[in-house]
């Protein structure tokens, strides 16, 4: 899968400049990082979010969004969201506040 600019300009702008966020390339996409922890990914076509296993009901339960697969095998507390649910402003907030919200309860690497 290919890079998506636009996707990933919306997630920069939607996280802002906070400490400990980094960027780099991961899975064919473009990840974001936050502690050095994996938060949110962007590829053509779907931002990935981290919910946490257990924290992803509210997601899944939304048109436009499914558990997120890698290599044929569930990747619980990962959902992939597409282009309709991500270019919702008020839904790809809630997304990226749920995998910040998790992702800050994890060890810093």
């Amino acid at each position: 899968m290919a890079r998506d600019a636009g996707l990933e300009e919306l997630i920069r702008e939607d996280l802002g400049d906070g400490a400990g966020l980094s960027e780099k390339a991961m899975f064919g996409g473009w990840a974001f990082l936050l502690n050095g922890n994996l938060l949110l990914g962007a590829r053509e076509g779907s931002l990935l979010a981290r919910l946490g296993k257990g924290n992803d009901g509210w997601a899944l339960d939304l048109p436009d969004i499914e558990l997120m697969v890698m290599n044929g095998r569930a990747m619980h507390g990962w959902v992939r969201a597409g282009a309709d649910a991500y270019g919702d402003d008020g839904l790809r907030r809630r997304l990226l506040d749920g995998a910040i919200a998790f992702v800050e309860t994890l060890p810093p690497k």
